[in-house]
């Protein structure tokens, strides 16, 4: 039940995430809803395969593709009805980033608790599958938009998912499955919010042209 709620949480999130930079990008109502099931499936997916769970999820349940999908579909409806007066930059901007936060939030304590009951508290693999569910939907995001990942570029993304993933996995033993995961969601969520508010970047090089 805890795994189902918070997969519903990151599945909206993150659709609500991949229908605001589709709309972003000018694109018509189907580029809107395949963008957000994209963004909301497409970590469990590559998550379920790396465990072995063929069919993915996502394809054996479909309420969560129909959520994402029905997510988009409004997104666009509601923008088309709402959003003629026009809306600043930097609001979308931070709905983006905070939808985002929450997807991954959710998406990246999911990974790990499915991992744990496959793995049988193989932590390595658990924190891996954690940071690649978190982060998987994300990436094909913003390659579809043809955009370079915010994973790769974009202030403290998958550190925020990784330093989640190791709170939850460290409290495993000492609490039940839902605290764990909420405890890893929120950190998750309060530095992606943090990086965002306080511009914390990883260093990075750059080339002199």
């Amino acid at each position: 039940m805890e795994n189902f709620i918070f997969d519903i949480i990151g599945t909206v999130a993150f659709a609500l995430s991949g229908a605001f930079v589709a709309l972003k990008k000018e694109m018509d109502v189907f580029g809107v809803v395949i963008l957000a099931l994209t963004t909301a499936v497409g970590g469990g997916m590559v998550r379920d395969i790396i465990l072995g769970l063929t069919p993915p999820m996502a394809l054996v349940n479909p309420v969560y593709s129909f959520v994402a999908m029905g997510t988009g579909a409004l997104t666009f409806v509601y923008t088309k009805l709402e959003f003629q007066i026009g809306l600043h930059k930097t609001i979308a901007d931070w709905m983006l980033n905070f939808t985002d936060a929450v997807g991954l939030g959710s998406f990246t304590v999911t990974g790990i608790a499915i991992a744990q009951n496959v793995s049988e508290g193989n932590w390595f693999l658990c924190l891996f599958v954690g940071v690649v569910t978190g982060i998987g939907g994300g990436i094909l995001r913003d390659l579809f938009a043809g955009d370079i990942p915010f994973v790769f570029v974009k202030f403290f993304y998958a550190s925020a998912s990784l330093i989640g993933g190791i709170v939850c996995i460290a409290v495993w033993n000492w609490f039940v499955e839902w605290q764990c995961m909420l405890a890893g969601a929120v950190v998750t969520v309060a530095l992606r919010v943090c990086a965002m508010c306080y511009h914390w970047k990883l260093p990075k090089c750059k080339k002199n042209i």
